[in-house]
């Protein structure tokens, strides 16, 4: 508990005290009521001050006033009759307080979960000058600096390990129990908690376009994006709370005049009285509170879990999901390309992956990447000259003074190049030398290994359909999505064709489902903004892609997407059954009021008990279960 929390605690504590002494013991009437009237202050005072201040700020209708007005006109009903017992205004205002005591505690639970991921901070970075270390800031370090990181020390900065050999921990960002062995050569992100090893950093980002940081601000504005859920509760307690102090002002008054018109007894106790009653039932407090309460317990829940979800409008939206499309390449796959086999090759195979190589050194594709690492040499890229990309196609350069084409068959159809096919499944790179034919080399990506039980896992969570979108060729996709179980896929793709695919796909799914679109590259951006949730790959993902996605799977296992439909559907689910509730029992309560079939206890139930189990229920979207 909080300092503010304790203390609430025991003012509530010591008000319970008093208000038992005056109920129990047989005391003068006097006494009696200066304990009442005690008790009260003790536990009151605060709701008192905050509606007072409410009508001077002419923002009159709220929480505190209704239970203000309803408190001091009960005291002041019990003054009129005489009667001595105050003990259903103390009541009152003591189980209010603690259905918010309670709320409190809730959403210090919820803001917990956040807190421990906006723990991954790091407040300083080790630099070494003269065999020692100095700490500073890491806004102050410099992209290619060096740093140390030590047994114990958060890794501040996203860089590459320049030497060293150590396991870092990663569930504050991914979730995952299982620390990962790095090396010279890996690549690795802030927020990591490096275990064993010391462990020498480049960096290869500033601080504020690094991993925590990214991170942080999205948790930070997550709360600005509110669902269309909270934006009702908001409006309907606005023009509900008004409503409802009309309402008992008429119910206080008009009865008493038509009876006193009619010639009967006016009672005007009694509907005074009631008016009272139905002020403390009519609080809005269970919705006002649970609804927003939800959300921030779901958004937290799906980040313990490394699933970090922009704001609860995007939670909400990714609970009517039913069509995900998926990019293939660093999405369904490794993005881990290997050279497999050189087929029809009319030179040495060696000379032919050194031409491929050196065209595509300009390019951080990893079918460019992976031909360099077949080749195994530094490249030399004073040997080249001339490079052109030609978009969906391939490299054109000149390499040692040859030119070199090295892309697909419609490279060689562009150029009217006779070339053998190949029958190998895989990504195929033509290659001409001067204009002719030199053969071609077969890369493979390989399928990570939870795609085909997510593809399973999504169908089980009530997706209905799932795309896959690739530039591959036909042959190659047809065999990835048969492989995991796709219903639909699109091949030989440009970039601005997978928007159009996407558009199309939004244009004939259902009213009231959502479409969700997958994805890791640049390329991917336009789509991910275009499509009604998008869900980027956050840890090897580009930078643009997270900065357009709505939602980020800081682990790029797609098995996490079937977990974020699922929490945001638990959290919605949650959200509907504490309005229904609410607005159940408080309505049939007024209702009740209203006739005279309701009293002060009652309506204590109707308020802050009926609180206090949409707040339980609330929380429950804290914790995630398979």
């Amino acid at each position: 508990m909080t300092k503010k929390q304790k203390k609430m605690l025991y003012r509530i504590l010591a008000a319970a005290v008093l208000f038992l002494a005056a109920k129990l013991i047989p005391l003068p009437m006097l006494v009696s009521a200066a304990l009442y009237f005690a008790a009260y202050l003790t536990v009151g005072c605060d709701i008192l001050r905050k509606a007072w201040k409410g009508i001077c700020n002419r923002q009159v209708f709220d929480e505190n006033f209704l239970m203000a007005v309803a408190t001091v006109g009960a005291i002041a009903l019990a003054l009129y009759e005489r009667s001595g017992d105050y003990s259903e205004a103390v009541a009152v205002m003591l189980f209010y307080q603690i259905g918010e005591l309670f709320q409190s505690y809730a959403v210090g639970k919820s803001r917990r979960s956040i807190t421990a991921l906006m723990d991954i901070r790091p407040d300083y970075a080790n630099i070494e000058h003269d065999g020692k270390l100095e700490q500073v800031d890491p806004d102050d370090v410099a992209v290619g600096t060096t740093i140390v990181v030590q047994p114990g020390e958060k890794v501040p900065i996203d860089g590459v390990v320049e030497d060293g050999v150590s396991a870092l921990n990663t569930a504050a960002l991914t979730g995952e129990s299982l620390p990962r062995d790095v090396s010279a050569g890996d690549e690795i992100i802030s927020g990591c908690i490096n275990m064993t090893g010391v462990l020498k950093v480049r960096t290869t980002k500033a601080f504020g376009e690094s991993t925590v940081s990214k991170i942080l601000e999205l948790m930070e504005n997550s709360s600005s994006h509110k669902s269309r859920s909270e934006s009702f509760i908001s409006r309907f307690a606005k023009v509900y709370t008004p409503a409802v102090c009309y309402s008992a002002l008429a119910l206080a008054i008009l009865p008493p005049l038509v009876l006193t018109v009619s010639g009967a007894d006016a009672d005007w106790g009694t509907w005074v009285y009631r008016a009272l009653t139905f002020l403390v039932i009519s609080c809005p407090c269970a919705l006002v509170i649970s609804i927003p309460l939800s959300f921030f317990a779901g958004l937290g829940g799906a980040g313990k879990e490394g699933v970090l979800i922009k704001g609860s409008n995007y939670l909400e939206a990714l609970s009517q999901t039913k069509t995900v499309v998926f990019d293939k390449t660093g999405t369904l796959t490794q993005g881990v390309f290997e050279v497999t086999a050189v087929h029809h090759n009319t030179m040495d195979e060696a000379k032919l992956l050194e031409y491929a190589a050196l065209a595509e050194c300009a390019s951080s594709h990893p079918i460019s990447k992976s031909l360099q690492k077949a080749y195994g040499k530094e490249i030399d890229r004073s040997r080249v000259t001339d490079i052109e990309e030609v978009s969906g196609k391939g490299i054109t350069a000149k390499v040692d003074g040859h030119e070199v084409l090295a892309g697909n068959a419609k490279l060689m159809a562009l150029h009217n190049i006779p070339y053998n096919d190949c029958h190998s499944v895989g990504t195929i790179i033509h290659m001409s030398i001067d204009g002719e034919y030199a053969g071609h080399i077969v890369i493979s990506d390989v399928i990570k290994p939870h795609s085909k039980e997510a593809i399973q896992k999504l169908k089980h969570a009530g997706v209905e359909k799932t795309v896959m979108l690739t530039g591959d060729a036909k042959r190659v996709a047809d065999q990835v999505a048969k492989e995991l179980g796709i219903d639909e896929v699109r091949s030989e793709l440009l970039p601005g064709d997978k928007v159009n695919e996407v558009e199309k796909l939004i244009q004939n799914k259902p009213k009231k489902a959502n479409l969700a679109f997958v994805g890791d590259g640049i390329n991917d951006a336009p789509v991910l903004t275009r499509a009604d949730i998008g869900i980027a790959m956050g840890a090897m993902g580009s930078d643009a892609a997270i900065e357009a996605a709505d939602v980020v799977l800081m682990d790029d296992d797609p098995m996490q997407i079937a977990k974020a439909i699922k929490i945001s559907r638990k959290c919605i689910g949650i959200v509907k059954q504490n309005i229904v509730f609410s607005l159940i029992i408080k309505f049939g309560c007024l209702a009740l009021t209203a006739f005279g079939l309701a009293n002060m206890w009652a309506a204590i139930f109707a308020d802050v008990g009926v609180m206090i189990i949409a707040v339980l229920n609330a929380i429950r979207a804290l914790k995630y279960k398979e």
